[in-house]
């Protein structure tokens, strides 16, 4: 590709959107997301585990009922793995210290890339979401304190889920379907990434990368608590990014909280800071009302 992206051509942007090369060796962190997860799931035996939320094997998501009586805010998670890594069974190792803190937590899980295009991989989690706003109070979570929250495409999903626009009224939802979120390491604008090496496995073109981009959609309702982090490591474009939502969405009016990673945090373990008392946690127990 000859294109260019803010004066960064094919090196560059290959370069910057590479989240591998800024750790040694993933494989060890995402061995971690697994341990973590199954022993979520061996200490809170209530889980319920592979859910369906659509007619697909890879529609599904796992719910841990809050430690207190519900109806209980939602905090739903959405795993990254540039949309093409990961699943539910690696998403919830938080869910031992939220729902001890009184949340209920949701891992999503949904089709990867390239088998799935990234209008079907959106179309899946707005389903979830839509299941969830119509079940989730058999499980002891309210629809009305849904929370999304995200990393890195993760991320990128979860802003989708809080984007305004017309969308949640296709799906009979409200239409401010969520009450808050939380968006680390996350990709808001995708067209430097239609440029990269990203593509040869999104595959979106132009006017996909338009439509899926958050930093291009309507905003979140004025009001909507959002918190941001992006680990200490990340490259500049990843760091831009995630500053530059989040000045687009308190200018709109949302309640914005950007939360410092700690040093040294990478873009793959940033998510275990929702696994203790740490400054990101407290940010997202207070968007969740439960601080």
């Amino acid at each position: 590709m000859t294109d260019t992206y803010r004066g960064m051509g094919r090196a560059a942007l290959d370069r910057e959107y590479n989240a591998r090369a800024t750790v040694p060796d993933i494989m060890p962190i995402l061995a971690e997301y697994r341990a973590r997860t199954e022993a979520a799931k061996a200490a809170l035996p209530g889980a319920r585990i592979g859910l369906p939320y659509g007619p697909t094997e890879p529609e599904r998501l796992d719910i841990y009922p809050a430690a207190t009586p519900g109806p209980a805010p939602v905090f739903v998670f959405i795993h990254g793995g540039y949309w093409r890594l990961l699943d539910a069974a690696d998403s919830g190792f938080m869910a031992p210290y939220l729902t001890a803190a009184g949340a209920c937590v949701v891992a999503v899980n949904y089709a990867l890339a390239p088998a799935a295009t990234l209008d079907e991989i959106v179309r899946q989690c707005r389903a979830a979401l839509a299941w969830l706003h119509g079940n989730i109070g058999r499980f002891g979570g309210d629809p009305a304190r849904i929370h999304v929250a995200g990393s890195s495409a993760g991320g990128h999903l979860a802003a989708m889920l809080a984007a305004g626009g017309d969308w949640p009224s296709r799906l009979g939802l409200p239409p401010r379907p969520v009450a808050g979120a939380t968006l680390l390491s996350g990709l808001y604008e995708l067209e430097p990434l239609r440029l990269c090496h990203v593509n040869e496995w999104m595959r979106l073109d132009e006017a996909a990368a338009v439509r899926n981009s958050p930093a291009l959609l309507p905003p979140p309702a004025p009001g909507t608590p959002l918190v941001f982090s992006v680990a200490e490591t990340e490259t500049g474009e990843f760091k831009a990014q995630t500053r530059a939502q989040a000045e687009y969405c308190a200018e709109a009016g949302c309640a914005v909280t950007a939360v410092p990673a700690p040093a040294g945090s990478n873009h793959f373990d940033i998510v275990f800071q929702l696994c203790a008392d740490t400054p990101l946690a407290r940010a997202v127990l207070r968007a969740m009302g439960l601080r």
